[in-house]
């Protein structure tokens, strides 16, 4: 909940839906998101009185965010960062995604 201020501040202008889990359900992001006009799309926690609807649709997208993060975690230089700089820890997570999505390439 710390990180979602600077985070979010640096997206806000380049996002029209935030699909995020149960445990970023607070008050405070919602009337940020609100602010700004972005889609606040998560369920609310399961100790909420009022549960507010979200997109069940877009909220199935996120499964597939998350499920990517899992793949490049399996690779160690990016689950654990041992770079010096920003430059070469995103230049490394670059590499491993196109070895992740060379397989899927056709060529007809």
């Amino acid at each position: 909940m710390k990180g979602f201020g600077p985070l979010f501040g640096m997206l806000a202008d380049r996002i029209e839906a935030l699909l995020v889990d149960k445990g970023y359900d607070a008050d405070a992001i919602r009337q940020d998101l609100f602010k700004v006009d972005v889609e606040a799309v998560s369920p609310t926690k399961d100790n909420c009185r009022i549960p507010i609807p979200h997109d069940r649709e877009k909220y199935r997208w996120r499964n597939l965010v998350e499920r990517l993060f899992s793949k490049l975690k399996n690779w160690r230089r990016v689950a654990k960062p041992y770079h010096k700089t920003a430059e070469a820890y995103i230049g490394f997570v670059a590499l491993t995604s196109v070895t992740l999505w060379l397989p899927f390439v056709h060529v007809a």
